[in-house]
C-alpha cells in the first residue's frame, strides 16, 4: 500500500521545528512569545488529529451505553444534559460519574497533556 509523505503529523512537525528551533531564537521577546503560542497551537492539532478520532468514538459509545440508546453523539450529549437538568441522573450514578471523568481526561489528553492534575490522574488511574 503506498505511503503518502508527507503526512498531516510531518508537517505539523517540520512548522514546529521551524518555529521553536529557527524563529524563537531568533526574534525579540515578544514575537517568539507568539511563535510559542502558534507552535504550541499545532501541537494541540497534531493530538486532535491522531488521538480525537478514537476519544470520540470511546465517547459515542459510552454516552450509548449510560443512556441505553442509539443516536448521534450532539443527540446523545444533548440527551445527557436533559436527564442532569432532569435530575433522571446525578452524581450518585457511577456510569455517569466514570463517563464524564473519561471524558475529561480525554480532551484533556489532546488540550494539555502536561497538565500537572492531568498527568497525576493519568498516574493514579492507568486504565
Amino acid at each position: 500500500m503506498p505511503t503518502n509523505r508527507p503526512t498531516t503529523s510531518d508537517l505539523l512537525d517540520a512548522v514546529m521545528e521551524f518555529l521553536e528551533n529557527k524563529v524563537m531564537p531568533k526574534v525579540p521577546a515578544h514575537i517568539a512569545f507568539h511563535a510559542r503560542v502558534a507552535a504550541n497551537a499545532l501541537k494541540i492539532v497534531q493530538r486532535e488529529t491522531e488521538l480525537g478520532p478514537g476519544l470520540r468514538n470511546e465517547e459515542h459509545q459510552r454516552l450509548r451505553g449510560l443512556l441505553g440508546m442509539e443516536g448521534d453523539p450532539g443527540d446523545l450529549n444533548a440527551e445527557l444534559c436533559r436527564r442532569i437538568r432532569n435530575k433522571e441522573l446525578d452524581m450518585h450514578n457511577p456510569e455517569l460519574v466514570d463517563h464524564l471523568w473519561q471524558t475529561t481526561l480525554a480532551w484533556l489528553s489532546i488540550d494539555n497533556p502536561e497538565y500537572s492534575a492531568y498527568k497525576k490522574a493519568v498516574s493514579e488511574n492507568p486504565d
